[in-house]
């Protein structure tokens, strides 16, 4: 027996959630109801679906720093909603996963999950300005979460940002993610490869903001950059590289003078030059560690250890 997956009916939830006037109420139908299908993913992330303390750290407050919309702003919930709709996202989502399983399943690649449950989440566009307004989360086999509120550049690539995600699953299936132990090598390879799975199955024209918004000079000198801070641990200190000044700033990292996420580009390059030096498929690349990928892509020779 396959993969199988699941839909969760997030517009029909938000539409329930938006009839409920009291917003402590309407926080416990997202965090009870919409949520419910991804506790697992959460707890594995130690993220509480209620806080202990009043303005605790929960489900709601992570969801917020993801870049979901605030639950309060009915307008800005709604809107998305009726993009959504009229764009048949459901169907998007599940062309997609679909083309996603039967490619990998081609190349004997699995997922370590029975199910995969999918949920698709209005954004708020300020807060992932940045990112075009679509992020997405698939760091835990089994689930995957795109937040977006859509417009005309983010619709049509929603099916790469899928299926990134997807690719998070797959290699994370093959791999154990060390939060405190991650290097700025591993996450560039992680993210590098999931953005290479993207473009292999929907092309170059689909590719996200995180690896299309800097010129070649900003990508030699965050290639430089990145090439002397390969083996830096933990999480606060790789995202600094990974996300660059402005995202690092937001959120409280040092900033390490770089661009709009510079390690997403950096390991995105790293992995397509590693595919031709080595003459490897994207399926192939997906089985490499990050150290086969860092020294057989030819970037870094000269300064990394």
């Amino acid at each position: 027996m396959g993969l199988t997956f699941k839909i969760i009916e997030t517009l029909e939830q938000y539409q329930e959630l938006l009839a409920i006037p009291n917003i402590r109420e309407r926080e416990d139908y997202f965090r009870y109801t919409m949520m419910k299908p991804f506790r697992e993913m959460w707890n594995l992330i130690h993220v509480p679906i209620k806080a202990k303390h009043e303005n605790g750290y929960d489900v709601i407050m992570a969801t917020k720093m993801l870049g979901y919309a605030d639950l309060s702003n009915r307008n800005q919930i709604q809107q998305g909603l009726s993009i959504l709709k009229e764009n048949d996202i459901y169907t998007v989502a599940e062309h997609t996963i679909k083309n996603c399983i039967e490619n990998s399943n081609r190349s004997g690649l699995k997922i370590n999950a029975d199910e995969l449950k999918f949920g698709i989440f209005v954004a708020d566009p300020d807060k992932l300005k940045l990112q075009r307004g679509s992020t997405g989360f698939g760091g835990i086999p089994g689930f995957i979460t795109v937040n977006i509120y859509p417009n005309d550049y983010n619709l049509p690539r929603l099916p790469a940002v899928i299926a990134h995600e997807f690719h998070h699953n797959i290699r994370f299936s093959y791999f154990n993610w060390d939060h405190g132990n991650v290097t700025v090598g591993d996450y560039l390879v992680i993210e590098g490869l999931a953005e290479s799975f993207a473009k292999e199955l929907y092309g170059t024209e689909q590719l996200g903001p995180w690896v299309t918004s800097m010129d070649k000079e900003e990508i030699e000198y965050s290639t430089y950059v990145i090439g002397q801070a390969l083996n830096v641990k933990g999480f606060a200190e790789v995202s600094s590289y990974m996300f660059g000044d402005e995202i690092a700033e937001q959120e409280g990292y040092q900033p390490v003078g770089l661009p709009f996420c510079a390690g997403y580009t950096v390991g995105y390059k790293a992995v397509q030059s590693y595919m031709k030096k080595q003459n490897k498929t994207i399926y192939e690349a997906t089985l490499a560690s990050t150290d086969e990928i860092i020294h057989g892509c030819g970037l870094f020779s000269g300064y990394s250890s």
